[in-house]
């Protein structure tokens, strides 16, 4: 089973969605499963992982609902206040719902300490005990910071999104490098090979681009820890659906037919429990 491992859904307000910005106007729109599904079918993909992209329950509902409609999305990672003294109560309560598999926050867009601050640390804290993994979303600045969060929590799962949106557009790796080395350490980490055609340059970026960031996350990681996603529609500023799996399927062909069978399903559906 084939699982893109990272996509969106949104129904698109001005107001809400402002990080959607002019210059990002081919995705202020709707984006909802009917659009996705004549490209999983072109591409062979045979489910999704849906991710939220708005910081509020209504988003996790939203995305819950969705699932139930649509037996292609295989589980969502919604969204959770962490810093909450209610969090425990909140978890427990959205534990009843088989398709919600993990949480995620935009850490990228908080101040740069906020995965060092106590409240978020207790929340991190209470989720392996109702089954949930996280999705770290991070700038590379931010992994020293994500480095220490794991260590603390050897127990729960975390995957990194999009490998940390490194400088896929100037090629810049040598910090990113040694960090995504040192994060990889930790066996409870795992990390998406998404998100990296927006990383690049938008009108301009060649496939071969992304082949020393692939290649190191996958020496990193090893091929049992890394997954397919492509960040549809986001990925649509820079690419097709299309491009976004060539440029996974093509700069990964030396793996072997077992190691692409982890990469581009097994993995997810082990590590959201599909």
């Amino acid at each position: 089973m084939i699982i893109d491992a990272h996509v969106h859904f949104w129904k698109y307000s001005p107001l809400r969605d402002g990080w959607i910005t002019d210059e990002m106007i081919v995705i202020q729109r709707d984006f909802l499963p009917e659009d996705l599904v004549p490209m999983l079918v072109a591409n062979g993909v045979d489910g999704c992982i849906a991710v939220q992209a708005d910081q509020s329950e209504a988003e996790t509902e939203f995305l819950l609902n969705l699932a139930a409609e649509h037996s292609f999305i295989k589980g969502v990672v919604g969204w959770v206040d962490l810093c909450a003294d209610t969090i425990e109560e909140r978890l427990a309560y959205y534990s009843s719902f088989e398709q919600l598999k993990g949480m995620r926050h935009i850490i990228q867009s908080e101040p740069d300490n906020f995965m060092l601050r106590d409240d978020f640390r207790r929340g991190i804290s209470k989720l392996k005990k109702f089954g949930f993994t996280y999705d770290l979303l991070l700038l590379p600045k931010h992994l020293p910071q994500a480095i220490d969060l794991v260590k603390h929590f050897p127990d729960q799962l975390f995957v990194i999104d999009h490998l940390s949106k490194p400088a896929i557009r100037t090629g810049e790796m040598e910090n990113w490098k040694k960090d995504i080395n040192q994060i990889a350490q930790f066996p409870n980490v795992h990390c998406k090979l998404s998100g990296m055609v927006t990383e690049a340059d938008w009108k301009n970026w060649k496939l071969t681009d992304f082949k020393p960031f692939i290649e190191e996350a996958l020496y990193a990681f090893g091929v049992e820890r890394v997954m397919f996603g492509s960040d549809w529609p986001v990925c649509l500023l820079a690419a097709s659906y299309q491009q976004c799996v060539e440029v996974a399927k093509l700069n990964t062909i030396q793996l072997t037919d077992s190691e692409k069978g982890k990469l581009w399903g097994s993995n997810a559906s082990n590590f959201y429990s599909l």
